[in-house]
């Protein structure tokens, strides 16, 4: 299977030091099998942070999932209230039950595959935290949105699985 990443650099090695928290999954290296989603996110990162954009490509097994020493949380393609919850947990500075199993900030899972909260998701998120939406009316302003994919990696055992093969 054939993974992208979009940035405004090179990557040469994945360094999960670099990776930033309060991401959709948690801190880790993000992916997607969609090459133009990566393209797009490139072109945005580069706006914002400057440099060229770049896509680099990773192969990693296609039987991944069978792989019984990582654990995997897959979401598929719909968002669901899980995943929302998931979503909202892993984005607060303020959430801090990281054992909750809808929560990645220790990294209980090496992999985590599902849709990607967008901008307007993100703003129904913070309208839900801030009560000015409640969960079902969240959970209704979801149903509708075309979600992409993202593919995150939050260990090294899992970064492991990765080759790159191009850019």
């Amino acid at each position: 299977m054939r993974l992208y990443h979009g940035s405004n650099i090179a990557i040469d090695s994945i360094n999960l030091a670099m990776c930033r928290p309060y991401k959709d999954f948690g801190k880790g290296f993000y992916l997607t099998d969609i090459k133009e989603q990566a393209e797009k996110m490139a072109v945005r990162v580069s706006k914002i942070y400057g440099g060229s954009p770049i896509v680099t490509a990773y192969e990693i097994q296609d039987d991944f999932r069978k792989i019984e020493s990582i654990a995997i949380k897959d979401f598929g393609l719909e968002t669901t209230e899980e995943w929302a919850k998931f979503v909202m947990n892993n984005r607060s500075r303020i959430f801090t039950n990281v054992e909750d199993v809808l929560c990645n900030k220790d990294n209980k899972y090496d992999i985590v595959i599902g849709p990607v909260a967008d901008d307007n998701m993100a703003l129904l998120f913070r309208q839900y935290e801030n009560k000015i939406v409640d969960f079902e009316t969240l959970l209704k302003g979801m149903i509708y949105k075309k979600t992409s994919s993202q593919y995150s990696f939050h260990t090294e055992k899992s970064i492991e699985l990765l080759r790159r093969v191009g850019s």
